[in-house]
């Protein structure tokens, strides 16, 4: 009963005469209807992602060896795979932009889905901050225009691709996805070249660690070290879970949302596959351990550049391109489903006349420039955002668990393989996550901390007492109330 008092504030009333109080506030905040099919929301998926092939993954050779990272990315793939396939359902039953916002708010109420959505917020919006800065790095050591890595780069990463987002969302997709097959591409060149230099010998060559419990040449920081690699094991697959956001614009979502995912999934398995071992294996562990760029010094072993060395460099920056640029539309997603909620200021989520979501976009813009020009470190920020991802995981996975429970005749037009076994081991591995970012970076895992309880007091003393019935999500939850008191009666 709670959630149903808690959200029953009604929105600002319209014109005299005109729509409905309820039309009115909603004509103000709708997206482009039908602007993604399959193709584009896969392009979308392994966009989110694609960047992580290209860089970060690599620092988990330095937590746990060859070994411990292989483990560690084998069980974030279980883990993300579980999670995308619960996602897929729940996604069928509620295609709104609110993604796991919504999917939360059903199961674990307003304060299950205010956290849920905070935590996928912290996420998109510290990774394109630091990924600008990432761009940044690759615009420097490529000699590009003479630019160094500074915040002109960084302020022209956001003006630019916020642009292209301004100007309509079926656009915007088709460029992420121009770019994310550019990026797909290299990734595969890359491959080949580097398989043709590929050395057992060189998976095992960091030392092993004195003292470490477990340690062996595969394992050379021991059995824990398995666990601190799980953060960079996410990496090659962090973001894909974003595709539900943009369910609003979407054709057919019941069926596009499930398709796309489980593809854009199967790709990025082979990718992390493919890039895993063949830059270990081209170049070894210890050499690439700490890079920033792995591939290409993968393919450079006497340290000259080399035509498919150039090829891959210029191709990492079209792959963090492709995560910046669609990672920004997920935030803004997110963000305009949770203000036009209510549990955000409304005024968040209006949007154009090209029914883009323009504070939606520039807010958080404007954030993640301040935040890259001030800071200048990607690492404490992406470290950041996947605390965020951890959280929003296991609450996302916690809520398919409490659906099929409690609402087990809810109608499904997909349906998860394996059920709530499924969702119960990502929602495992999820929390072990989420434990496991704090043996990287106890800093970034206390700063997301803070942002938390910031938000929760705005929500907990100001926004949870006025809520907008008439949203979605908000709609959705009320209606599942609504029966579920019937029934008792």
């Amino acid at each position: 009963m709670a959630d149903k008092t808690e959200s029953q504030t009604a929105p600002p009333l319209g014109p005299p005469g005109g729509a409905s109080p309820d039309e009115s506030y909603l004509e103000r905040r709708t997206l482009r209807r039908g602007s993604a099919g399959p193709l584009l929301l896969t392009g979308l998926g392994v966009a989110y992602v694609v960047s992580g092939d290209f860089s970060g993954w690599n620092n988990g050779l330095a937590q746990g060896g060859f070994g411990g990272l292989a483990i560690a990315a084998v069980l974030m793939g279980l883990m993300y795979t579980c999670l995308v396939f619960a996602l897929a359902e729940l996604a069928s039953i509620l295609p709104t932009a609110g993604g796991g916002y919504g999917f939360a708010r059903r199961a674990l109420g307003t304060w299950g889905g205010f956290l849920t959505g905070t935590a996928i917020l912290i996420e998109y919006v510290l990774a394109p901050a630091a990924i600008s800065i990432f761009i940044g790095d690759y615009v420097e050591s490529l000699g590009l225009f003479g630019l160094h890595s500074s915040w002109p780069v960084y302020l022209a990463c956001f003006a630019i691709f916020i642009g292209i987002h301004l100007w309509g969302v079926g656009e915007a997709l088709r460029f992420s996805l121009i770019v994310t097959a550019i990026a797909v591409a290299a990734v595969l060149v890359f491959a080949i070249a580097a398989l043709t230099d590929f050395h057992v010998d060189s998976l095992n060559d960091i030392p092993v660690k004195d003292g470490a419990f477990g340690a062996n040449s595969w394992l050379p920081f021991g059995i824990l070290g398995i666990w601190a690699a799980f953060p960079f094991g996410m990496w090659f697959f962090l973001g894909v879970e974003g595709v539900p956001l943009a369910a609003e614009e979407t054709k057919d979502p019941a069926r596009s949302l499930p398709k796309a995912m489980a593809a854009a999934m199967g790709i990025l398995l082979v990718l992390a596959l493919i890039t895993f071992v063949a830059a270990t294996g081209a170049r070894g562990s210890a050499a690439i351990q700490s890079v920033g760029d792995p591939l290409v010094q993968a393919l450079q072993p006497d340290g000259k550049p080399t035509t498919v060395s150039r090829i891959v460099n210029y191709a990492g920056l079209a792959g963090l391109v492709a995560s910046f640029f669609s990672l920004i539309f997920a935030g803004s997603r997110q963000l305009f489903a949770l203000s036009r909620a209510g549990y955000l200021p409304r005024f968040l989520s209006l949007t154009s006349r090209r029914k883009a979501p323009y504070l939606g976009l520039l807010v958080p813009g404007a954030l993640g420039f301040a935040l890259a020009a001030a800071t200048g470190d990607g690492a404490r920020m992406l470290n950041v955002a996947v605390f965020g991802a951890t959280i929003s995981y296991a609450l996302m996975a916690l809520s398919h668990i409490v659906l099929r429970r409690r609402e087990p005749g809810l109608p499904r037009p997909y349906r998860t393989p394996g059920g709530m076994l499924t969702s119960s081991v990502a929602f495992v591995l999820a929390c072990s996550a989420l434990v496991a970012t704090f043996l990287v970076d106890k800093e970034a895992a206390f700063i997301a901390l803070g942002v938390y309880v910031v938000a929760l007091a705005y929500f907990a003393f100001y926004s949870r007492h006025r809520l907008v019935a008439a949203a979605p999500e908000e709609e959705f939850a009320a209606l599942a109330a609504a029966e579920a008191e019937l029934a008792r009666d």
